[in-house]
C-alpha cells in the first residue's frame, strides 16, 4: 500500500444508505434524510443490494445537483464486461458518469486468481483508465480473508487498491487475525463499516431480539463494561472514536434513517476525533482476536 493511493478528500464519517432502502419508511422521509446527509458534506456508501436506495438517492440528487456527494459503490463481477455492467447499474440510475470508489466484491475463481497471480488488475486498470471508477477498495469478510491476505503479501493490492473495507467496530472485526496482523504491519489503509454494530450496546445486550444474531448479544455482554469504563457519553461517539483510534482507519461507514441518528454521527466527527485510551482499545482488540479464532473464521458465508 502506498500513500498516493489514499482516497483524496474522504470524510472521516461516510453515510451508509442501507436504511434508505427500507420501504416501511415513507419515500419522502427517506429523500429528506438523504438531503440532510448531502448538506453535511460527508461521503456516501450505496449498493443495488439496498432495496430502492438508489431511487431515493436519485430523487434527492435531482433536487440539489450542486451537492451530490462522493460515493462508494459495491460492485461484483468476474470479467471486465461484468464490472462495466455493475458500474452502469449504479451510476445510470443516479444520473452520474463515474464512481468515486468501487468496492470490489470478489469471489470464487476470480478472487483466487487475483490472489495467486494478480489476474484482474487489468480489469480494474481498464475501469480506471476509462474514467468509470476513480478509486478501488477491496471488500473482506472472515470467510474470504485468505485471498486478500495472499494478494496483500504478493503486492497485488499495491497498484490500484486504495484500502481494505470490512465490518470494523467494537463488536466485529471481519478480517481474520492473519489478515489483520498483515494490515497493521504494512499500514494498509482501512475503511471501517457498520460503525455502531447494529445498535446501542446496552440494547443489544438487554433487549430480546435487538441483536439479529446471538453472537452479537454475547459480545455486547463483554463490551458493555469496557464502554461504561471509558466514560464516553454515547455509544455512537464511542464507536467512531474506536475506529479512529486505529491508525490505518481512514473512515467509518454508518447508516441511519433518522435525523437524530445522523446528527449523532456528525457530532462525533466535529473537530479533532480524540482516540480512546489505549487500555480501552486494547481490551476490545483482545476480544476481537479471540472472537476471530473462536467464531468468525469458522462461520458459514453470510451467517453473521
Amino acid at each position: 500500500m502506498t500513500a498516493r493511493l489514499q482516497i483524496p478528500g474522504l470524510t472521516p464519517y461516510v453515510y451508509g444508505t442501507t436504511r434508505l432502502g427500507d420501504d416501511s419508511i415513507p419515500f419522502a422521509a427517506r429523500v429528506a434524510i438523504a438531503r440532510e446527509a448531502m448538506a453535511s458534506g460527508v461521503w456516501f456508501h450505496t449498493s443495488t443490494q439496498y432495496g430502492d436506495a438508489l431511487q431515493v438517492l436519485r430523487a434527492a440528487f435531482d433536487e440539489d445537483r450542486a451537492h451530490v456527494p462522493h460515493i462508494f459503490y459495491k460492485i461484483q463481477a468476474d470479467s471486465l464486461d461484468g464490472f462495466k455492467k455493475a458500474v452502469h447499474e449504479h451510476i445510470d440510475v443516479l444520473g452520474l458518469d463515474h464512481m468515486d470508489v468501487g468496492q470490489l466484491c470478489l469471489g470464487g475463481e476470480y478472487a483466487e486468481n487475483f490472489a495467486r497471480t494478480g489476474k484482474g488488475l487489468e480489469d480494474f486498470r481498464a475501469l480506471r483508465d476509462e474514467g468509470l471508477v476513480r478509486n478501488f477498495v477491496l471488500e473482506v469478510f472472515p470467510w474470504t480473508s485468505a485471498s486478500p491476505l495472499a494478494a496483500l503479501k504478493a503486492g497485488y493490492t499495491d497498484e490500484l487498491i486504495s484500502a481494505f473495507i470490512f465490518y470494523l467496530n467494537p463488536l466485529q472485526r471481519f478480517a481474520s487475525n492473519a489478515l489483520w496482523d498483515m494490515i497493521v504491519e504494512t499500514k494498509a489503509p482501512v475503511v471501517a463499516m457498520r460503525t455502531v454494530s447494529g445498535g446501542n450496546v446496552h440494547r443489544l445486550r438487554d433487549v430480546p431480539g435487538a441483536a439479529w444474531k446471538d453472537y452479537l448479544r454475547a459480545r455486547a455482554v463483554e463490551v458493555a463494561p469496557i464502554f461504561e469504563r471509558s466514560g464516553v457519553a454515547s455509544w455512537t461517539e464511542f464507536c467512531v472514536r474506536f475506529a479512529h483510534s486505529l491508525p490505518n482507519v481512514l473512515a467509518t461507514v454508518g447508516s441511519s434513517s433518522r435525523s437524530a441518528g445522523l446528527n449523532e454521527f456528525l457530532g462525533a466527527i466535529k473537530g479533532d476525533i480524540k482516540p480512546l485510551p489505549q487500555d480501552i482499545v486494547g481490551g476490545i482488540l483482545a476480544l476481537q482476536r479471540r472472537w476471530s479464532d473462536e467464531t468468525d473464521v469458522h462461520a458459514e458465508p453470510w451467517s453473521m
